[in-house]
């Protein structure tokens, strides 16, 4: 049953992409509003690359494109680079659902990597799975030089429900299906993107066991990674956006680290009651007691940004360093 629809998924959206490319549609699940107040150009040295969210692509001109565009009239000669995981823009749409996270971290890794204007280092924003994902690359990939990382609406401690679509609801709801059914069989959790960051709270041994990424990346094995943590904690400020009202990400704490406490799913827990903080396995209780973590919240549905809130609240992270 599962890999009848699996099947029925990607053959559905690889139909939308192909009539977005031809212009007749556009598969985008989250759009991002933006802000028009852009009256405080500043000047920065430092770079900036974009990592889009779910259904989403590096380059629509009302998403990605616009948010490229608007950092670029705020921070005077800004270098921004809007990822593009694939060779055109539908096949970063289409991987952002079907590519293993992995293999999509490899290809960023590439790109920051063999980038002669990243290589002393680049602020990253994420856009909800994009958010997680820049989080990652931090951690996995060692040309990465992260100076400010910003998840806007990231689920960092991943996903238990996916009650609203937005966009494009056939392929939406199709994947919730999917996830229904079993993010942990094999089948669904090697090639389906967002069962990489499913994290069941009530099916503890099978998260770990069948979760290809979430519970390595939060270095969750009794065994810990420490370069996760060296590299994490060498980035200058980690900048959590968690939006209000989301019905997206569930639970919506897990935008600033926080999830259901273990065992059940209403009961939640604070970045700092949990083991990943108290223990420190990633450098956040490092980092937080250092005060480079800002958390930020956004009154609003997942990446609905009011006019104004990107300009106010995200641009200044992208001004030159103190001396």
């Amino acid at each position: 049953r599962a890999e009848r629809q699996l099947v029925t998924v990607m053959a559905k959206l690889t139909l939308l992409l192909l009539l977005s490319a031809a212009g007749l549609m556009s598969v985008v699940g989250l759009p991002l509003p933006v802000p028009a107040d852009n009256n405080f150009p500043v000047k920065t040295p430092v770079p900036v690359v974009l990592w889009h969210g779910m259904g989403d692509n590096c380059c629509l001109p009302f998403s990605m494109g616009a948010v490229k565009a608007m950092i670029e009239n705020a921070v005077t000669d800004a270098y921004v680079v809007s990822l593009m995981l694939g060779s055109n823009p539908a096949d970063d749409s289409y991987n952002s659902y079907f590519m293993p996270v992995h293999k999509q971290l490899e290809m960023a890794c590439d790109v920051v990597s063999t980038d002669p204007k990243l290589s002393l280092g680049f602020h990253a924003i994420g856009f909800s799975q994009g958010g997680l994902f820049v989080r990652a690359l931090a951690q996995m990939c060692p040309g990465a030089k992260i100076v400010n990382l910003i998840s806007v609406g990231g689920p960092q401690q991943g996903i238990f429900g996916l009650p609203t679509c937005l966009g494009e609801k056939g392929i939406c709801e199709e994947v919730k299906k999917l996830l229904d059914i079993g993010a942990y069989v094999p089948l669904v959790q090697n090639r389906l993107v967002q069962a990489q960051y499913w994290h069941d709270p009530r099916a503890a041994a099978a998260y770990e066991k069948y979760n290809v990424f979430l519970p390595g990346i939060n270095n969750e094995g009794a065994v810990k990674n420490e370069t996760y943590k060296e590299r994490l904690t060498k980035i200058n400020k980690m900048v959590l956006v968690k939006f209000l009202n989301d019905t997206i990400v569930v639970p919506s704490d897990s935008e600033w680290f926080g999830f259901y406490q273990e065992g059940q799913d209403k009961k939640e827990e604070k970045m700092q009651e949990s083991p990943l903080y108290k223990e420190d396995w990633l450098g956040l209780k490092t980092l937080n007691e250092e005060g480079r973590i800002v958390f930020l919240s956004c009154l609003g549905q997942h990446l609905q940004m009011p006019p104004g809130f990107f300009s106010k609240e995200i641009i200044p992270f992208l001004t030159p360093l103190p001396p």
